[in-house]
């Protein structure tokens, strides 16, 4: 029998709406049950494509035993953390300060006034590794529960001090300087790995923002070491596991630090970042890696993930069903060379698997392995590999496939919406700028509606119940103006205007810091408020980023004063804790550059446009059209026309601008390009 689960949009949620486990949404009135009943919450939180999610509810929520006495214990509580990240972020803060780690499924024991008192993660069904099993924790929180009711009201009061003693200042009024983000890259630099790239141990997970501030610094400083440590980890990821050899995009992150074996499952937000990395490495560099790598993650975006209604999936699973019938982890990605053989015949299937390091011993699991290029260099016979890994793909896509993750994320569309556009103008593949645009249109119609508000997810074109937070925000106006930059259609330079001064309005606290939820959403036991960067920008960076940008293309004082203030965070963080707030370091760069401000006044497309897209300028604007209406949809192109009739570009600084140009090459040159 269904339980209340069968009624929500969360694909995760709908994922254990037939449990025999009594679940209850997160709501008011599982608590007011909890307090009805006299007995504890189990909070279970996790998402759709969670390998160790879909383990825990197979071996403990399946099971009719543990089913039974949890019901009749506890009101257990399922949550979506990609649907509720306020939720996730709080009660996670708190499974880390008592457990020093953290992860998913995320398990914690509360009371009926949704105060903390035990935590954990993944419990096994039998007691291993010194680890007790899921029965003997609830039966041992059962008892403190019963017996020491006292103690644990202790537990659960001193916890909720704790968090909410964490409220966070902006981090002083100083603004980042040269010296911060020269200590910022010192101490990147004692953290890289020289010989496999990115940064720290394993797991390795992809450093999109760390590699941003890196190519954004050595655009405003010349700094050969910042561009050298980006392409080489750019070039090492692309060349591993964790990157898709056959069908482009990239796994979660990498279980080695040498990028061998991924966590197999694909999430939106990894590859919207990575293809515009790999979109900003090649405007640097000219990489034909770079070039590939970049499209072919734009277009499994597209292929993969992209929905009837226009809009992004969240994720592909990890798992899927393997040969002999088995639900398994990677099983749809990796070979063995008898597959290949299969495949290809004896001739190719040699080839291949010398060329992708495939071997009878194999990297992965049961002698299969992950499809890596472990050759330097480009492929001798480029026509012979792209032939194996077109027959390759085609006999792959006979295989069963990962489940899909269909709710739309605002945030992570927003990301998705920056990247396929710029992808699309850099590379002349208008489909993709119109990709970015129906998402846009997609985000504006559901997720914005008739109201004066954005929701966090939709599914099916249906609008969530759940409110945006400060990374919805800030994200989607992110894409709004990257979209208005590359199309010229003011109406997105005005919809992220919108949505930037509800943050204004809404998320921001005393002395510029901000705040992850809106000042009218669900009260929690502390208001959610964190920086630093986890899998994607923290709110707080991509807010700052969106609202300087907002204000170079419109000139509002009110908005780069918001920036400025959010960005005293980065001063604090950057020259400690550098990987975590990369994004705030290349918002800063963006800020210490101006950021540039550049008007074409003619047509979208034009060479002159292009030749503004291109430019390295940190975090530059770009407003462009012509006619007598541009200036209405853009401030930039207000009282600039086109000089003698021709396209010409004005580049400003806090709009003082150089002499215009109408040259394609000395624009280029006034942008870095």
């Amino acid at each position: 029998m269904a339980n209340r689960l069968a009624q929500t949009t969360s694909p995760y949620l709908l994922q254990h709406a037939d449990n025999p486990v009594d679940w209850w949404p997160w709501s008011p009135e599982a608590f007011e049950e909890a307090r009805r009943r006299g007995v504890p919450v189990l909070l279970s939180v996790g998402y759709a494509s969670c390998h160790w999610c879909h383990v825990m509810a197979h071996e403990s929520f399946e099971d009719a035993t543990v089913a039974d006495y949890l019901n009749a214990h506890f009101v257990p509580v399922k949550v979506d953390r990609e649907e509720r990240p306020d939720v996730d972020a709080v009660y996670m803060e708190a499974v880390q300060a008592a457990t020093g780690q953290g992860g998913w499924p995320m398990t914690v024991f509360l009371t009926a006034d949704a105060e903390p008192f035990y935590f954990g993660t993944y419990f096994p069904p039998e007691s291993r590794h010194g680890m007790p099993s899921f029965q003997q924790v609830l039966e041992g929180v059962v008892a403190a529960w019963t017996d020491r009711r006292d103690e644990v009201a202790e537990v659960a009061g001193r916890i909720v001090r704790d968090l909410a003693g964490r409220s966070l200042a902006a981090g002083g009024t100083e603004l980042p300087g040269e010296a911060e983000l020269a200590q910022a890259l010192l101490r990147l630099t004692r953290d890289y790995d020289e010989k496999h790239g990115g940064f720290g141990g394993a797991p390795k997970f992809p450093p999109s923002m760390v590699i941003e501030f890196l190519l954004r610094h050595h655009a405003r400083t010349g700094a050969e070491g910042a561009l050298q440590m980006a392409a080489d980890s750019c070039a090492a990821m692309a060349r591993g596991g964790i990157y898709d050899q056959l069908g482009g995009g990239f796994a979660r992150y990498s279980v080695d630090r040498e990028w061998v074996v991924p966590h197999f499952e694909k999430m939106l937000y990894d590859n919207a970042l990575l293809c515009r990395v790999y979109a900003h490495l090649w405007r640097a560099t000219g990489s034909d890696l770079a070039r590939r790598v970049a499209l072919e993650t734009a277009d499994f975006m597209v292929r993969e993930l992209r929905t009837a209604e226009g809009g992004f999936a969240s994720a592909l699973d990890a798992d899927s069903e393997d040969a002999r019938g088995r639900h398994v982890e990677g099983a749809f990605y990796v070979w063995t060379p008898a597959q290949l053989r299969e495949v290809l015949g004896e001739e190719d299937g040699a080839f291949a698997a010398e060329h992708f390091g495939v071997t009878e011993e194999g990297t992965f699991e049961e002698g299969s392995s992950v499809l890596r290029l472990v050759r330097t260099g480009e492929p001798e016979d480029p026509a012979r590999v792209a032939d194996v890994r077109a027959r390759l793909l085609a006999a792959r896509e006979l295989r069963a496939r990962p489940e899909r993750d269909d709710k739309i994320v605002a945030a992570w569309n927003g990301l998705a919406i920056a990247a396929l556009a710029e992808t699309g103008a850099y590379f002349g593949r208008p489909d993709l700028v119109e990709r970015a645009t129906e998402a846009a249109d997609l985000l504006v119609r559901v997720h914005m509606g008739d109201v004066a508000r954005l929701c966090r997810t939709s599914k099916d074109g249906r609008a969530g119940d759940n409110s945006g937070v400060l990374e919805d925000y800030g994200d989607v106006a992110e894409g709004f103006l990257a979209l208005a930059s590359v199309t010229g259609e003011g109406a997105w330079l005005e919809f992220a205007g919108f949505l930037l001064d509800i943050v204004l309005e809404r998320f921001t606290g005393e002395g510029g810091q901000l705040f992850d939820t809106a000042d009218d959403a669900e009260r929690l036991i502390r208001r959610p408020q964190d920086p630093t960067d986890s899998a994607t920008p923290a709110g707080w960076t991509a807010a700052a980023g969106a609202l300087l940008s907002y204000a170079a293309h419109t000139g509002s004082e009110a908005h780069r004063t918001a920036a400025e203030g959010a960005l005293g965070i980065v001063t604090a963080l950057g020259p400690k804790a550098p990987r975590f707030i990369g994004w705030g370091l290349a918002v800063a760069e963006a800020l210490l550059d101006g950021p540039r401000e550049v008007a074409v006044a003619g047509p979208v497309a034009g060479e002159l446009h292009r030749a503004a897209l291109l430019g390295r300028a940190p975090g530059a604007v770009v407003a462009v059209g012509e006619g007598p209406d541009a200036g209405s949809e853009f401030p930039l192109l207000v009282d600039r026309s086109p000089a003698g009739g021709a396209p010409t570009a004005y580049v400003c600084r806090h709009f003082v601008c150089d002499a215009p140009t109408t040259d394609a090459g000395e624009l280029a040159a006034k942008l870095g390009g």
